[in-house]
């Protein structure tokens, strides 16, 4: 399949993105990510990154979704990005509209109480499938993949991953508490802004 660009909007979001903004003390905790994706990249294999948080319903799902399209937007053409969470719920509708807002265009595949949803960043790349799952869901990959950690909760919830090559706990704070707020919308841009920034960050500096 000929890759072709990403949709307009999302590039505009990515090349806005400035990764000088990140903290040294938070690029402290981005390293080891980064040393296993350069391994990874240095001896051409695969990658598979699973991102883990409670269930499976904002964080997760946003930091999935941008990895796979900065991945796409890099020319990382190994790297397939999945989520879940130590419980299935649904994917929030907030999440969904933050996605859509950047850029992203997006599907409901089914009307149930978990709806599923195609997520896609390229006309002709294959889209995101984005539901809410258990982290081990046979959906996901069962070996050979980076466990990230993207909840507090989820960290000490999963102390082990069951085929994990590595756990890496990258935790952000859930826009969950400005539901149903005035700032619930820009508390869920601002969240994936920073997850956008710092997976950025972390996919140059593997390359590099």
């Amino acid at each position: 399949m000929k890759k072709t660009r990403l949709f307009s909007k999302i590039e505009v979001q990515i090349k806005a993105l400035d990764t000088a903004t990140i903290p040294k003390e938070r690029k402290v905790v981005l390293r080891p990510l980064i040393d296993y994706l350069k391994t990874k990249l240095t001896n051409e294999e695969s990658i598979a990154l699973n991102f883990i948080c409670t269930h499976n319903s904002r964080r997760s799902h946003l930091s999935q979704v941008w990895a796979q399209a900065i991945a796409y937007y890099l020319d990382i053409e190994n790297m397939n990005c999945y989520s879940g969470g130590t419980e299935a719920t649904a994917m929030f509708p907030m999440a969904v509209e933050t996605l859509r807002k950047c850029g992203f265009e997006i599907n409901q595949l089914s009307t149930t109480k978990n709806p599923v949803y195609a997520i896609k960043y390229a006309s002709n790349s294959h889209p995101v499938r984005g539901f809410s799952k258990t982290f081990d869901n046979q959906f996901n990959p069962q070996s050979n993949f980076a466990a990230i950690m993207t909840c507090s909760s989820a960290d000490k919830e999963c102390p082990l991953v069951s085929g994990a090559d590595g756990r890496f706990p990258i935790t952000y704070e859930d826009p969950k508490a400005f539901d149903g707020t005035p700032q619930q919308a820009d508390k869920y841009f601002e969240r994936s802004v920073q997850i956008a920034t710092e997976l950025l960050y972390v996919f140059t500096k593997a390359l590099n």
